[in-house]
C-alpha cells in the first residue's frame, strides 16, 4: 500500500539511500525538477529505477510543464512551450484559442509519457488581479474567470487525451496574492463574496477534474489563522463544499517558506486539513524521512480518489493531428517571443 505523500528526488541518478527510502516508505507519487533532468534516456532510467524501488507502477510521476517560465523540460528533451497567457492574447476567437490550448497540451502529453512521466501540474486556474505578485503573472490564461475555465478545460482535456493526469492549481486561488509563497506566506483580505464570484469560479467550473493542488495562501475572510492548505474549514466548506471538488487533493510543496514547523508537523497539518497527499519537492532525504514518518497509508476516500487519478494515466490515448499541433506550437512561440 502507498503512503499519502509525493516525494522529490535529489539528482540525476537514484542514490542508494533514496532507493532504500522508496522501498521502505512507498510514496504514492514522485515529482521531478530540472535537477533530475539531464537527457531523455537518463530520465527514463531514473523513473524506472524509482518505480522499481517502490515496487509498483501505480505511482503518479509528476512534473511542472506549464509552459513559459515554468517548464522543467527544455529542448532537446521536450518541446519548448509558450506561457499560458498567449492563447487568449493572440486569439480573438475563444474557440480557436481553446483548440490551440488542447493541441499543445496533447503534444505535451506525448513528450511526458515518452519519458515515463504521467502527471502534469497544470492547468493554472488562478485569476490574477492588478497589483498582485508576479508569481502567477502570465502563467494565468487570462483575467476573466470564465475564459480561464474554458482554456483550462482545453488544456486538461488535451493532457488526459494523451494519458496524462492534469493537476489544477492552486485551489481555491492564488491570483490575489501579494507575495510569493515560495518565500513567505501571502495574505489575501478580499471578501468571501468577491472570492466566490471570481477566484473560486474557474475551479467550480472544472470541479470534475481528477486532481488539484492547494494554495499556501491565507484568506482572512475564510480563516485568519491558517493558509488554505492547512485549513480544515476551507477544505471542507470551500474546496469540497461550495466549489464541489471531489478529486484527488494534494498540498503545494511542504518545503515552501509560507509554512512553518517541522516537516512532520507540516505533513500532519495538510493531511489533517483534508488533503489526500502531502507534496515534498526538494529531494532532501532527511526532510523526506520526516514527511514519510508522518504520512499514513492511503485509505478510505483518499485511496479511492488516488485510484481514480491513476486510472486517467492508464486510459487509451486518443489520436490527434500532430502536424496541426506542431504548426500551432510554432505559431504561438513566434508570437510570444
Amino acid at each position: 500500500m502507498h503512503k499519502a505523500f509525493i516525494s522529490g528526488l535529489s539528482g540525476l541518478e537514484l542514490a542508494a539511500t533514496e532507493r532504500a527510502f522508496l522501498k521502505a516508505e512507498r510514496p504514492a507519487g514522485l515529482i521531478l525538477f530540472a535537477r533530475n533532468c539531464g537527457t531523455a534516456d537518463q530520465i527514463r532510467r531514473l523513473v524506472s529505477d524509482a518505480l522499481a524501488a517502490i515496487g509498483s507502477d501505480r505511482v503518479l510521476v509528476l512534473i511542472d510543464q506549464e509552459g513559459g517560465r515554468v517548464q522543467r523540460l527544455k529542448p532537446p528533451i521536450a518541446r519548448l512551450l509558450p506561457p499560458a497567457a498567449v492563447f487568449a492574447a493572440h486569439h480573438a476567437d475563444v474557440g480557436a484559442a481553446c483548440q490551440d490550448a488542447f493541441l499543445l497540451a496533447r503534444v505535451t502529453a506525448d513528450d511526458l509519457t515518452s519519458l515515463g512521466l504521467n502527471t502534469n501540474c497544470a492547468p493554472v486556474l488562478d485569476v490574477p488581479v492588478p497589483g498582485a505578485h508576479d508569481i502567477i503573472g502570465n502563467r494565468a490564461y487570462a483575467r476573466d474567470p470564465s475564459l480561464i475555465a474554458r482554456l483550462g478545460r482545453a488544456v486538461a482535456d488535451g493532457l488526459m487525451a494523451g494519458g496524462v493526469l492534469p493537476v489544477m492549481k492552486h485551489i481555491p486561488g492564488h491570483g490575489r496574492a501579494l507575495a510569493d509563497s515560495h518565500l513567505e506566506l501571502p495574505v489575501v483580505t478580499a471578501s468571501a463574496a468577491d472570492l466566490d464570484a471570481s477566484d473560486f469560479a474557474p475551479f467550480r467550473d472544472l470541479k470534475t477534474l481528477p486532481a488539484a493542488m492547494t494554495a499556501h495562501v491565507v484568506f482572512t475572510s475564510l480563516d485568519r489563522a491558517h493558509p488554505a492548505s492547512t485549513s480544515a474549514d476551507i477544505t471542507r466548506d470551500i474546496i469540497r463544499g461550495s466549489i464541489g471538488f471531489d478529486g484527488l487533493l494534494m498540498s503545494d510543496d511542504l518545503s515552501m517558506k509560507a509554512l512553518n514547523g517541522s516537516f512532520g508537523e507540516r505533513t500532519r497539518a495538510v493531511l489533517d486539513a483534508g488533503s489526500d497527499l502531502a507534496l515534498h519537492c526538494n529531494g532532501d532525504l532527511a526532510e523526506m524521512q520526516q514527511v514519510a514518518a508522518a504520512a499514513p497509508e492511503l485509505s478510505g476516500n483518499a485511496l479511492k480518489r488516488f485510484e481514480r487519478a491513476v486510472a486517467v494515466t492508464r486510459a487509451p490515448r486518443q489520436p490527434y493531428d500532430q502536424a496541426l499541433a506542431e504548426a500551432a506550437l510554432e505559431r504561438l512561440l513566434a508570437t510570444s517571443a
